[in-house]
Order: C-alpha cells, then sequence, then structure tokens
C-alpha cells in the first residue's frame, strides 16, 4: 500500500506569487494548479467572485519531493505558524479512515472525512497536538 507525506502550505491569497518564487528560488516544477473558479461548480455554494482566481491546489516537485500549496478561501485565514498542514496521500479508503480516526481522537476535525469531486476520502483533522492533517485518498483524478 502506497503512503507518503507532503506539506501542504496555506496562503492567505498569495499562493499564485509564493508558487512563482519557489519555482525561481528552489527550481521548482509545477506538476499541477487549479484555481477556484476551476474546480465544478456547486450550486448549494456559490463561489464568491474574488475566489474564482485564487489558487485551490497547486503541486509543485523540488527535487524528488512534493510540496502542495492552497489559497484558503474567502473568510478563512491562516496565521504564521498554522498555515503549514500535512497531507497524508494514501491509495486505499480504509487506511485513511483509520488514520483519520486515529488523529481526532482528542483533536478537532476540521473537514469531516467525506467523498469529494477529487478524492474518494479526503477530510482535515487537527490533532491533539496542534498540527493540521489532511488525508488524502487517491482514486479520482
Amino acid at each position: 500500500m502506497a503512503l507518503s507525506l507532503a506539506p501542504y502550505l496555506m496562503m492567505n491569497g498569495t499562493a499564485e506569487e509564493a508558487i512563482k518564487f519557489y519555482e525561481q528560488a528552489l527550481d521548482a516544477k509545477v506538476a499541477f494548479k487549479q484555481s477556484f473558479g476551476e474546480m465544478p461548480a456547486d450550486p448549494n455554494f456559490p463561489l464568491p467572485e474574488e475566489a474564482k482566481d485564487l489558487v485551490s491546489h497547486a503541486m509543485v516537485k523540488i527535487g524528488d519531493s512534493d510540496l502542495m500549496f492552497s489559497d484558503n478561501f474567502p473568510g478563512q485565514s491562516s496565521k504564521t505558524g498554522d498555515q503549514v498542514t500535512i497531507c497524508i496521500t494514501s491509495d486505499n479508503k480504509d487506511k485513511s479512515t483509520k488514520m483519520f480516526e486515529a488523529l481526532s481522537e482528542g483533536g478537532a476535525v476540521k473537514m469531516p472525512l467525506q467523498d469529494t469531486f477529487f478524492s474518494p476520502a479526503y477530510g482535515i483533522v487537527t490533532d491533539k497536538f496542534g498540527i493540521t492533517f489532511q488525508i488524502f485518498t487517491e482514486g479520482k483524478m
């Protein structure tokens, strides 16, 4: 079973600028980048105009490592110290569920583990030590 961890930088509207900076400073190569406006529309949650050009998800390669990015959705923000999360990628939904439940014990669920358009099981949890993890299960992209 494949399993990997990658830092995930949560930005306050500066993800695009940060990606360009790391392309120059670290010879990063963009592997994937999508704006909120490029995501499938959800009529239950209309996208605010100010969110359309913000980065919803991006991944750059730096050598053999991945570095992921997202801008916070309007109305949400990160402060210095909590803008870096750890993304755990799994290829097994049961393993993702087990990890999510274990990390939730004594912690706080920020987004329940759920089926999304990009993952059969994705969620965000802050563990009892204050470390935020994104659990991403491969299988939809």
